[in-house]
């Protein structure tokens, strides 16, 4: 991902026509297991690095599908070669499908990819391996509640760049997808992308190119689960997974803590890793997820 920090002020602005102040009240805390999420980067790194188009790649796609299959979440595997500076390599993207009483599509993604490098055994736990595993737990629990618009939880490949970040060195996978999906006019009504989301010391900001009332809608919720101390006021401009789809004009917004030292180093390791942090992000997206629905059938009456 590239990243670019803006000093933008915040209008904290809550939408309440999307979700009526007694909802908030009365609904039940959602609930994530932010302990079975960790077990699942536990295991993503004793695989070692996991570069896109690696055997290590391999290995952690074979866990995470076999572990959706676990929780009954239908999965599918899209398998394409992309070329990079090292040539062709051979990448894929791995699709959970959860229906909900609609065919209209919410995708919730991340990459699963760590990054490559020549002298450097990197083995991802927060970048690459907290967003794998964090969606992993959170397919499982939206298979055990099934909500009005249809869930694709999608593991993106190749998201990290083999040497330096450009536009074509970059996003292979969800470039890939928001190009098939663009071309058979199936595009999902709303992303989100979580990435790095497993620091200790957790501290989201902003994103400034996601859409604006998604990113008040969770931010709200966050504030109504007493978890504004992780999710900050000012923003931070980054590109990542979510900015293929913005470019194609689909609502996304995009949660990312960057503000973490070991970015890209050998000390990104377990224990940089968070069963806590992973549970907030889980509990506050969760709980979100109501008021993006109503917001995306708003939007389609003419608002927001």
């Amino acid at each position: 991902m590239s990243r670019l920090r803006v000093g933008l002020p915040l209008a904290a602005i809550v939408l309440a026509w999307l979700l009526p102040l007694g909802a908030q009240e009365t609904r039940l805390p959602p609930v994530f297991d932010g302990a079975a999420a960790l077990r699942h980067v536990e295991r993503l790194v004793a695989i070692g690095p996991r570069p896109a188009g690696s055997p290590g790649a391999a290995r952690a796609r074979t866990y995470i599908v076999e572990e959706l299959r676990k929780t009954g979440v239908s999965v599918r595997v899209d398998s394409f070669d992309a070329a990079t500076p090292h040539g062709r390599l051979p990448m894929a993207n791995i699709v959970g499908a959860v229906p909900g009483r609609r065919k209209d599509v919410i995708l919730i993604g991340g990459h699963y990819d760590t990054k490559w490098f020549r002298d450097l055994a990197f083995v991802g736990a927060n970048d690459g391996g907290s967003s794998a595993a964090f969606l992993i737990e959170l397919a499982r629990r939206l298979q055990a509640r099934p909500r009005e618009y249809t869930y694709w939880v999608v593991w993106f490949d190749g998201e990290e760049a083999r040497e330096t970040w450009t536009a074509t060195d970059s996003l292979y996978g969800s470039r890939r997808m928001a190009g098939e999906l663009d071309k058979s006019r199936q595009l999902p009504s709303a992303v989100i992308v979580a990435d790095m989301i497993g620091d200790r010391n957790l501290g989201i900001r902003r994103e400034a190119a996601s859409t604006p009332w998604m990113n008040d809608v969770i931010w709200a919720s966050a504030v109504r689960l007493g978890y504004a101390a992780h999710f900050l006021p000012d923003s931070l401009a980054v590109e990542d997974d979510h900015a293929p789809f913005i470019r194609l004009g689909i609502p996304a917004a995009l949660l990312i803590d960057f503000d973490f030292p070991p970015w890209h180093t050998a000390q990104d390791t377990l224990d940089k890793v968070s069963a806590q942090s992973l549970e907030v992000v889980g509990k506050v997206l969760l709980d979100a997820l109501p008021g993006i629905e109503e917001g995306l059938n708003r939007s389609r009456g003419g608002r927001p």
